[in-house]
């Protein structure tokens, strides 16, 4: 959809490269960002699903992602159906606040990459963080259910996690070609106002391949419009935090012996690159 996984996986990519520790949290049943790290989501052992229906210690299932200081506690497809066996456990909204209390002093970040829809895996998330970043799709419909979603923030902020603040909104998919990508900007804008980061996502391709590779975008391409949109995200939510980055980093190292596919990556060109620093210049 809206480029949450995307995001997730680009922005905690790019801030452990900034030699912060990061930790990536996959809520999400479909695990694609475990699989858009090189991981397999068909294993079910040492996942979140242990962690949140059987409680298993948080450091028993965070794996090394491959990439220097980002570490994942994947998902799978067990998640699928855990919602329902959520029905009955104690306190059942709090399970992913608690279990993480016990490695959040070992991170300078915790990111978690949320469901799609707004049930108890979601509550969980919503329970557990400081504060949220929202990709909006820069589409037709893409206010639409906001109204929703600010209302389950500000009742889940009222009742179970008074800390809980919008850190800010992505817009991603945006084709400047249209007028209606300005008229979603402006209205997101309107809405949001310095929420917003001020660095917009357009529709890349090679944003979209690097997932079949189990590559965040730094590492597929890192000289695409998608790796240096996502560049700039990462430094603007690192300056509102008080982290101010001076300069461009390398491609993270990767680490031998870790999680991460084999395919061969297409392999960049000079006009490549330069079509990309040209499309850097838009808005």
């Amino acid at each position: 959809g809206v480029g949450k996984t995307t995001s997730a996986i680009n922005i905690s990519s790019y801030i452990a490269n900034a030699g912060l520790e990061t930790l990536l949290v996959d809520l999400d049943p479909q695990a694609n960002a475990t699989s858009g790290l090189g991981l397999d989501k068909r294993s079910g052992n040492n996942s979140v699903y242990e962690l949140l229906v059987n409680k298993a210690a948080a450091e028993n299932v965070i794996v090394p992602t491959g990439i220097e200081k980002l570490s994942i506690i994947p998902s799978s497809v067990a998640l699928t159906g855990a919602e329902i066996e959520f029905v009955d456990l104690p306190e059942r909204e709090f399970r992913l606040k608690q279990v993480l209390e016990h490695v959040r002093s070992r991170y300078d970040f915790i990111f978690i990459d949320c469901p799609p829809s707004l049930g108890l895996l979601t509550l969980n998330c919503l329970v557990a963080v400081d504060s949220l970043i929202i990709p909006l799709q820069c589409e037709y419909y893409a206010l639409e259910g906001l109204s929703q979603l600010m209302d389950t923030i500000n009742l889940v902020k009222k009742r179970l996690n008074p800390r809980l603040e919008v850190e800010g909104v992505i817009l991603t998919m945006a084709d400047f070609r249209t007028r209606l990508t300005e008229e979603v900007i402006k209205e997101v804008r309107a809405f949001f106002k310095e929420k917003v980061f001020s660095a917009i996502v357009p529709r890349n391709i090679r944003l979209s391949e690097a997932p079949g590779f189990g590559k965040p975008i730094v590492m597929y391409d890192r000289f695409s419009i998608g790796a240096i949109k996502y560049e700039v995200l990462a430094q603007e939510l690192l300056a509102r935090q008080g982290v101010v980055i001076s300069a461009q980093c390398d491609a993270p190292k990767e680490q031998s012996g870790q999680p991460g596919k084999s395919q061969d990556i297409p392999p960049d060109t000079h006009a490549h690159k330069e079509e990309a620093l040209k499309e850097s210049a838009q808005p």
